[in-house]
């Protein structure tokens, strides 16, 4: 089935041959003469039909048939003067089938001079003939050149832009392909700072609850309880992580209540004092409150591990006091200490400084060999849910993070 394109194409050539061939019958010329005029009528049918149809969907040059529409039109013209207007075919032929602009305004030269040449045998060569012949072809072929080489400029323009829209929906699409694979790696590391935070944690004080056991020569039943309490504690923080919208707390204690049990657990757990102390009147957001304690936890974890400590204290206020701006948290201990540019720097660290970097908070770790362990975390008392990293929610687990000792 031909196309729409090969279908015009079609109706253009057969009606401008019927236009001229009825126009060389009714201008009862010379038999010579209309003879003239129908050759060179069939001879662009002909063109046409040899060269031009099947090159139409392909867009492909084709210089047989710039050519024999030019002869064919200056045959016609020869015959009778007033087939030049052939020329209103022969014209957009030489501009659609040429490769070039260069071959484009070739072609169209050729044109005029065989419809020229055509002139000189219809109408004659006196020289009125002749200037008249060539003030004619001069707006001819100037009309074809201007509107063709505008024509051009505008399809060149058109298929630019099309470009230029290929590569913009590429580049769009190359995008949204990295916005994807950033939102997975984004939750992947999200994912692995809450494992460390919380499930992680309990996981190693269940351990050391079960060191303590097996080298006492009967567990007693309160360590046999609090390994109960700390599986209990990473079963529950496992149904947070899956829930990623539960409340602060699943036992209704509140971010303070949380804070306590948190303390509480890791006194009872490890013999360290634990001092707790929640300044009033700081109002934190759901998501800042989930850092907070995610905090605690990871500092609490690494002076169970590392420190060595008698005494912790874990300490709420906002910055400046009675501010409603900013919170900060300070874990202290009394423990070994470290020296902060030798030590090595584990995920506990690294883990807090990007979870309150990605809430638009700071990280602070002052310690020195003997002199104990200070971390101090700060970060706006509201977080807009989206930008909080942590979605899971915490259950006052006994461990979370560095807070003192020679690996963080």
């Amino acid at each position: 089935m031909r196309s729409t394109a090969r279908r015009w194409w079609w109706v253009a050539v057969l009606g401008m041959a019927t236009l001229a061939g009825a126009l060389a019958v009714l201008s009862l010329q010379t038999p010579w003469r209309l003879a003239l005029a129908l050759i060179g009528i069939g001879m662009l049918v002909l063109s046409w039909a040899l060269w031009g149809d099947r090159r139409v969907e392909a867009e492909e040059p084709s210089v047989p048939l710039v050519l024999g529409v030019a002869i064919a039109t200056g045959v016609a013209t020869a015959g009778f003067a007033s087939l030049a207007i052939l020329q209103a075919l022969a014209y957009p032929v030489a501009w659609v089938f040429s490769r070039r602009l260069r071959d484009a305004v070739l072609a169209n030269l050729a044109i005029g001079l065989a419809v020229g040449a055509g002139f000189t045998v219809s109408i004659g060569t006196e020289p009125g003939d002749l200037l008249q012949i060539a003030f004619t072809q001069a707006l001819s072929l100037g009309f074809s050149l201007a509107m063709g080489v505008w024509i051009s400029r505008m399809t060149a323009l058109g298929e630019e832009r099309g470009r230029l829209l290929a590569e913009l929906q590429g580049a769009q699409e190359q995008i949204a392909a990295l916005n994807r694979e950033a939102g997975a790696a984004a939750e992947r590391e999200r994912l692995a700072r809450e494992l460390h935070d919380t499930i992680a944690q309990d996981l190693t004080g269940l351990v050391m609850l079960a060191q303590r056991a097996r080298r006492e020569a009967a567990a007693p039943d309160a360590t046999l309880a609090m390994i109960e309490e700390g599986a209990r504690a990473a079963l529950g923080e496992t149904r947070a992580l899956v829930a990623a919208g539960a409340a602060l707390d699943a036992d209704g204690l509140g971010f303070d209540g949380a804070l306590h049990r948190l303390a509480e657990r890791f006194e009872r757990e490890t013999g360290v004092t634990v001092s707790l102390t929640i300044t009033d009147g700081v109002a934190l957001s759901r998501d800042a409150e989930v850092v907070v304690l995610r905090c605690a936890q990871e500092a609490l974890s690494n002076a169970r591990k590392h420190a060595r400590a008698r005494r912790i204290a874990l300490e709420v206020g906002a910055v400046p006091p009675g501010s409603s701006d900013r919170v900060r948290l300070t874990v202290r201990d009394d423990g070994i200490g470290f020296d902060p540019g030798t030590a090595s720097t584990g995920f506990g660290l690294s883990g807090m400084t990007e979870r309150l970097a990605l809430v638009g908070g700071t990280l602070r770790v002052d310690s020195a060999p003997g002199a104990g362990t200070s971390i101090v975390a700060e970060l706006p008392a509201s977080i807009p849910s989206p930008a909080a990293a942590p979605t899971a929610e915490p259950t006052a687990g006994p461990t979370a993070g560095p807070t003192a000792g020679p690996t963080r």
